[in-house]
């Protein structure tokens, strides 16, 4: 194979097909992975293709059919948790004959043109993870393409949601803290992020539950390892510190261990941190926190069977699946001491104020 200068060129289409013995059209559907072919005749098109060298042109054929069968993925890149889930759907998607197309969320690439990059890939449906995303800017991405969102709520018309129950994985986390003996339970919400009320609403929720409504304290935090650290110091700076406290997710409980470590507050013996979403690092010995895991791999796989049966069904209404939560305890709780139970006591504090 030369060019019409006498150099190598790249193999083609039509040399593949010549050398197994098939038409070009068959090494079409073989490439483009759809019914029509045997797998005698799949695997001898493969196999010719990888002895010439054949690279498939997947742009071109983007532009050559309406359908990509590309699902985008937009994730945080600093968060553990995301990066489970795009394992997760990276998964199930080959298993549906889908590719995924992922876009980064950074300081300097946000959300939203982390999304406008997937829809100029023409991915046929958008999986949105953690998305901060206000509703108008997602009623103006969902009119362009189905969009499936994991752990978000929201009404909008092709727009489905894949979710744990947060309300009820943060009662899981109450209850087992009181359970341990404490009452002075602090929570460190996520911020503005939108899966932090529903959060706050099961912490609050459980505290009344338990008659604990009046020591109820809410901090104000985030998502982040530096949102749990100043958390952490503006519940450091208190007359008395909460015996335990239940985190927005796992960063930011890492940050309050960092950061009540740091001050000679022995965790969980003098304060017990939960976390939330059961990341990577939270089974680390050196972390070993209790949290609550959203079953990553469950969430991925209804997130992908979601987002082909909208693709597959443009017209049908709008779901929302909700998955239960399952706590995990390890040894960042611990019990209450003799002189911490009471509803109005918590750690008095001996060290410097920080």
């Amino acid at each position: 194979m030369t060019d019409p200068r006498g150099r190598p060129s790249a193999p083609t289409m039509r040399d593949v097909a010549g050398a197994a013995g098939v038409s070009t059209a068959l090494v079409s559907i073989v490439f483009r992975g759809v019914p029509g072919a045997s797998d005698e005749t799949r695997a001898r098109v493969l196999a010719v293709a990888k002895e010439l060298g054949y690279v498939p042109n997947r742009t071109a054929s983007m532009m050559k059919r309406s359908r990509t069968r590309h699902l985008g993925v937009a994730m945080n890149v600093r968060n553990a948790f995301h990066g489970e889930m795009v394992e997760g759907i990276q998964a199930a998607a080959q298993d549906a004959g889908y590719e995924i197309v992922l876009s980064g969320i950074t300081q300097s690439h946000p959300e939203l043109r982390a999304v406008e990059t997937l829809t100029e890939f023409r991915c046929e449906s958008l999986i949105l993870l953690g998305c901060d995303l206000s509703t108008s800017e997602l009623r103006v991405v969902s009119k362009r393409v189905p969009v499936v969102l994991i752990g978000r709520r929201v009404r909008l018309d092709a727009v489905d949601i894949v979710r744990s129950a947060d309300h009820r994985g943060m009662a899981l986390l109450v209850d087992h803290l009181v359970g341990l003996g404490h009452t002075a339970i602090a929570h460190v919400d996520g911020g503005d992020h939108p899966i932090a009320a529903e959060r706050g609403r099961g912490y609050r929720a459980a505290m009344r539950r338990h008659g604990l409504a009046p020591v109820a304290r809410v901090q104000a935090g985030g998502g982040t390892e530096q949102d749990g650290q100043r958390a952490a110091a503006r519940l450091l700076a208190l007359d008395v510190l909460p015996t335990a406290v239940s985190a927005f997710n796992d960063h930011c409980a890492l940050g309050i261990i960092d950061a009540l470590t740091k001050a000679g507050v022995r965790v969980p013996e003098d304060c017990s941190v939960t976390g939330y979403d059961n990341s990577s690092f939270a089974e680390l010995a050196t972390v070993n926190l209790t949290t609550v895991s959203q079953e990553a791999s469950v969430l991925a796989e209804t997130a992908v069977r979601t987002a082909i049966a909208r693709i597959e069904n443009p017209d049908a209404d709008p779901t929302d699946t909700v998955l239960q939560p399952r706590l995990m305890v390890r040894g960042s709780s611990g019990p209450a001491r003799a002189d911490q139970v009471g509803a109005d006591q918590g750690v008095r504090r001996s060290i410097s104020k920080v």
